[in-house]
């Protein structure tokens, strides 16, 4: 059984980069009515706004949907993409609008809730290997949006670091100039809980 506890809030304060590092081998845990259900986040992607053609606030963009990421870091950036609810670590000084895309986690509590979810017939590693497919075996929904990432229902926990992180560019941001080459994009080597072919969402 995981001793789930929210981190620090002291967690979050550290550069973009850094902290889409740091939450490899960390765990993401969501509360609710029917039970928790957390992963150890293995994918993660950095998006460095208003300097990042592929981010949401790239050019200092400030609308409804980005207004939390101008705020201070470690809370709870949720947007919907082709119809699917992805999630982000807000991350950056305030007035910076930068975030970290939670791209895969390995199933590590509530797996039988994340089958309901999900559908009965997936393979364990097919569950949550995509930021659309783990919010929903979690449960996250864009009601979680703006919550704090230190506090329950939606938290990050200690998990186990990885032995070896990898790099590379980011998926699904072909439009985006010479910013889809940055290798932001960063996975627990060999991990079989990211996927071979990464899809951008499911």
């Amino acid at each position: 059984m995981l001793d789930l506890k929210p981190v620090d809030v002291s967690f979050f304060q550290c550069s973009t980069l850094d902290l889409a590092r740091a939450l490899i081998g960390m765990l993401l845990v969501k509360e609710t009515e029917q039970g928790t259900a957390a992963g150890r986040i293995v994918e993660t992607e950095a998006y460095i706004g208003p300097g990042d053609r592929a981010a949401h606030s790239y050019g200092n963009r400030r609308t409804a949907r980005t207004e939390v990421m101008f705020g201070p870091p470690g809370y709870a950036y949720t947007h919907f993409v082709h119809r699917h609810c992805l999630i982000n670590v807000v991350s950056g000084k305030t007035g910076c609008p930068e975030a970290v895309l939670i791209r895969s986690i390995e199933p590590r509590t509530g797996i039988d809730l994340m089958y309901e979810r999900r559908g009965a017939r997936k393979k364990l590693r097919e569950l949550a290997n995509g930021p659309g497919k783990l919010t929903k075996s979690l449960g996250i929904t864009m009601d979680d949006y703006g919550r704090p990432l230190f506090e329950q229902p939606l938290y990050i926990a200690e998990g186990r670091k990885p032995e070896s992180i990898s790099a590379g560019p980011r998926i699904g941001i072909e439009n985006s100039g010479e910013a889809r080459h940055y290798p932001w994009r960063f996975w627990e080597t060999g991990s079989p809980f990211v996927p071979r072919q990464n899809f951008p969402y499911t």
